[in-house]
């Protein structure tokens, strides 16, 4: 493993290592036990795309683990401004040990692992959300104990979250239902990877034909960055894709609810919903931290 580029990238093996790794980290930050895996590394954070989570998370858990974390946003680079990516790559590689970038399209972050000689990590792209997959699947693993007989669904758009849920879920031993609109399906590429598990995985368009006998539920916003334009014209197109109370009926009893956030409530979650499992979906807010600390210790310490 010299990056984390996408979900597609990792194997299942690979997978549960950053997972049990994660589990190890946080049980050490909450009983006081130092762990500075990374002291005198420094992480180079490129921000093209705003984020709380994901900047304090980095942030902190860089310190944490006895680095040194350096903010750059796109006013900081030169890369929007005509410098090709490869000579970013190169002379970032000279001053950094790793790299993090959350920007727009997944070819930018696949030019920086090509060019630069120094792990880089996927923030998120327009394809992909792996660090926030890692994060949902070790939540998942905390309330149900294993992957083993579990059903991850998914209601919303076919977008980077779906796309990594799919791969993720899938590989360490789910099966997976998603439910979208024939216009907001995920690309391709996803599909075909799915094809693969056999009946493990289905799509459809009917969010509660999805929903039946789920373990866990998970949505998303609607309109996501970069798409505020388009807002009206989705919320339409996502009518009727909501986690409410009929739609929880159809998941088993005991289903825990995800959602990466900033939640719409009352468009993809109804507030009730929402509340009734704050303490799954702040857990799981909370676990980008340790499993993108043990992403970084897997990719740096060496």
């Amino acid at each position: 493993m010299k990056h984390l580029l996408k979900m597609l990238d990792l194997s299942t093996e690979e997978i549960i290592e950053i997972l049990n790794l994660a589990d190890q980290l946080k049980y050490e930050l909450k009983h006081g036990i130092p762990h500075p895996h990374l002291k005198g590394k420094t992480l180079g954070m490129i921000f093209q795309k705003a984020s709380t989570r994901t900047r304090v998370s980095f942030e902190t858990g860089m310190y944490q683990l006895g680095g040194y974390p350096l903010f750059l946003s796109s006013n900081d680079l030169q890369i929007g401004r005509g410098e090709p990516v490869q000579d970013t790559a190169r002379v970032l590689s000279r001053y950094l040990d790793g790299i993090m970038i959350r920007t727009f399209e997944q070819k930018e972050v696949e030019d920086l692992a090509e060019y630069g000689s120094v792990p880089i990590i996927n923030g998120l792209t327009d394809f992909c959300h792996p660090c926030q997959v890692l994060a949902d699947l070790m939540t998942i693993r905390e309330f149900k104990g294993s992957f083993d007989g579990l059903k991850m669904c998914f209601i919303g758009d076919g977008n980077n979250m779906a796309n990594s849920l799919i791969v993720g879920c899938l590989k360490v031993g789910m099966s997976v239902s998603i439910a979208c609109p024939d216009d907001y399906q995920p690309p391709k590429e996803i599909l075909d990877f799915a094809k693969g598990y056999g009946d493990k995985f289905e799509m459809t368009d009917k969010p509660m034909q999805a929903a039946k006998g789920a373990d866990v539920l998970i949505t998303d916003v609607w309109a996501s960055m970069g798409q505020e334009g388009e807002a009206e014209k989705r919320r339409k197109a996502f009518t009727g894709y909501q986690i409410n109370d009929e739609l929880m009926a159809q998941a088993n009893a005991d289903a825990i609810v995800l959602h990466c956030l900033p939640a719409h409530r009352e468009e993809e979650i109804t507030e009730k919903v929402f509340e009734a499992h704050a303490n799954e979906i702040f857990e799981e807010a909370e676990n980008r931290l340790h499993a993108q600390k043990a992403v970084m210790v897997k990719l740096m310490a060496s």
